[in-house]
């Protein structure tokens, strides 16, 4: 018999004695000086005159990935803290420290690079490749183009100091206005006050009364706050359309797109590759109305399960982690050895508890070669593949663990990847196992649940973000225009299949203020595509895929997105025909789930 893991994580092995914790105390003021003595080595690092001039490069190289190792492992390890207990308050406290090293850190980072910029273009070119740089070549050439797009060293070091206010001080503002909302609900005739992530669970709750009062309270509470809200996401924006305005950029995509390491054409045509089949999704969506014997699914249905007048799945976790590595065991042994060691050494919070931050997320630990990953585990289906994802997103660091450190600086979309082909094989193999007509139906719309959200949820939410950033431009947009625009997204996105929508869904969902990443939400859809295009490849080779797969997961961080594509894959990412190929999965899906439930309606 397998182990009993443990719902919360270990965070002492990172530094003992949690947001007091002296280990950290020290860590972060040794951290201070180390900062002090790096900008003094830039000011200093002469110009290279010829492609010898290459030892003090190194060192400065190295410096600057030990500083960084060392405030990404204080800046993992507090928001854990706060994200495990809102009401740790030290912790916020000294994020804000940490997010003040950085800033001072990007600072010294952009005078660096600037000399980079004036180095010649032959002689920049003769330094990497023949001084054994060529490995972390795309990241130099990355750091010297980026540092050419942007404004003086002036501008950049007063953006840079404003940053931890504007940015990160109203990212963590958003967090702290999140912390004081209860939720009144009631359970089994029984009323409580619930947090908005435990809130946000009761939302798929399978009795659709208790979503209906649910979705209605929860809808009031972000209302009621919805002016602090408005002011937060107005001026996070604001501050990064004035980023913006200075550098002399004017379109609003051009820096999440370069953070991607993505084309616009590839963006483009996965957006309409999409858009094409968007019927099969809404048919689905019909389909699922009837089967709960209304005319149109409320947001609140759309994820919520079906249950087909039965016990709907649960697993404990210790069965949901058993699952999960017996199927990561089928295609990759090496990810179920890895997924068993998190288990083991309690890398994962997944305690359902009051005070936690709703959502979930992976994070690195890169000194102590570690991960953790934080969620709310309710044992439905959803779930286990939830904490598969993130433990998707772990393997990722795991195996990009022993590259350069430069090169382990992967982009969003590509991370997504790994974790969504993680979900895939647990939601498939869900669904290949059902042990009837029913379970199967109820599995396989759990599993359509994620097309859905990738194809129609982060679609409303790249509408809304992209028309919210164009009115922004204009002014301050009120909380009441927020909801109309949020509405008109989501109508849009989910081509009006709906009865009833969430328009303040802008201000409940974390995504859009988390500071240092705008535009969060396309890269979800990309990797979740991208996935299926893997995963379809990985089918149709078999056990002998391992090793390619991680093969591509190790170049994520060293060459573009469409580079990696046509390196490890053979293909085009800005023509349709891949998109189309992955989408034919997602419609199978749709197309089994429409023929299965035929005699039901």
């Amino acid at each position: 018999m397998s182990k009993n893991y443990a719902l919360i994580w270990d965070l002492d092995s990172i530094y003992s004695g949690g947001s007091g914790s002296e280990e950290l105390a020290t860590a972060l003021s040794e951290t201070t000086k180390e900062i002090a003595l790096f900008k003094q080595a830039v000011n200093n690092w002469p110009i290279p005159e010829s492609k010898e001039d290459v030892s003090e490069f190194l060192l400065l190289i190295n410096q600057n990935a030990d500083i960084t190792k060392q405030l990404m492992n204080a800046a993992a390890f507090l928001e854990c803290l706060s994200s495990a207990d809102t009401r740790d308050l030290k912790a916020v406290e000294l994020t804000g420290s940490v997010y003040q090293q950085l800033s001072e850190l990007e600072t010294i980072e952009n005078e660096w690079h600037e000399k980079f910029a004036l180095v010649p273009d032959a002689l920049w070119t003769s330094l990497l490749t023949e001084n054994g740089l060529s490995e972390i070549a795309f990241m130099l050439n990355e750091a010297r183009d980026n540092r050419k797009k942007k404004g003086t060293r002036e501008e950049e070091a007063v953006i840079n100091a404003l940053s931890v206010d504007g940015y990160r001080g109203w990212s963590d503002h958003y967090d702290t206005v999140v912390a004081t909302i209860r939720i009144p609900v009631v359970i089994d005739g029984v009323e409580k006050q619930v947090s908005a992530g435990q809130a946000l669970n009761l939302l798929s709750h399978p009795d659709r009364t208790v979503r209906v009062a649910v979705f209605e309270a929860y809808g009031k509470a972000w209302q009621e706050q919805s002016q602090l809200f408005s002011d937060t996401l107005n001026h996070l924006a604001g501050f990064r359309l004035a980023v913006y305005r200075a550098r002399k950029w004017d379109d609003v995509l051009a820096e999440p797109l370069a953070i991607n390491r993505l084309d616009e054409k590839t963006l483009a045509t996965m957006w309409e590759v999409i858009e094409k089949h968007k019927t099969t999704f809404v048919a689905f969506l019909n389909r699922k109305a009837q089967l709960f014997g209304i005319e149109k699914l409320s947001f609140h249905d759309v994820f919520a399960p079906l249950t087909l007048d039965s016990e709907p799945k649960k697993y404990t976790y210790q069965e949901g982690a058993d699952f999960i590595l017996t199927q990561f065991a089928k295609f990759s042994p090496k990810m179920a050895s890895f997924a068993k060691h998190a288990f083991e050494q309690q890398w994962i919070e997944a305690e359902d508890r009051d005070n936690k931050r709703p959502g979930g997320f992976c994070t690195d630990i890169p000194i102590e070669k570690e991960s953790r990953i934080f969620m709310t585990y309710d044992g439905a289906p959803g779930t286990v593949a939830t904490l598969a994802h993130e433990l998707g997103h772990a393997f990722h660091s795991h195996v990009i663990r022993e590259e350069p450190f430069e090169n382990t600086n992967y982009a969003m979309n590509v991370a997504e990847t790994a974790s969504t082909f993680a979900e895939m094989i647990i939601a498939d193999a869900s669904v290949k196992e059902a042990a009837t007509k029913e379970e199967k139906i109820i599995l396989l719309e759990d599993k359509i649940g994620r097309s859905i959200a990738f194809f129609m949820d982060i679609r409303a939410r790249f509408l809304f973000e992209t028309r919210f950033y164009e009115a922004r431009k204009e002014g301050i947009v009120s909380a009441d225009r927020l909801n109309e625009i949020m509405k008109e997204a989501q109508q849009e996105a989910y081509q009006n299949a709906l009865s009833e929508y969430h328009p303040q869904f802008w201000s409940s969902k974390l995504h859009f203020y988390i500071a240092d990443v705008p535009f969060y939400n396309f890269p979800y859809t990309f990797g979740y595509l991208f996935s299926l295009g893997i995963y379809h490849q990985a089918i149709a080779e078999g056990s002998g895929y391992e090793d390619k797969y991680i093969a591509l997961l190790q170049d994520t961080g060293a060459m573009t997105t469409e580079q990696l594509a046509q390196k490890h894959l053979n293909i085009d990412l800005t023509k349709p025909d891949f998109w189309e190929s992955a989408l034919e999965i997602a419609v199978g899906d749709v197309e089994e789930f429409l023929d299965l439930t035929n005699d039901l309606v």
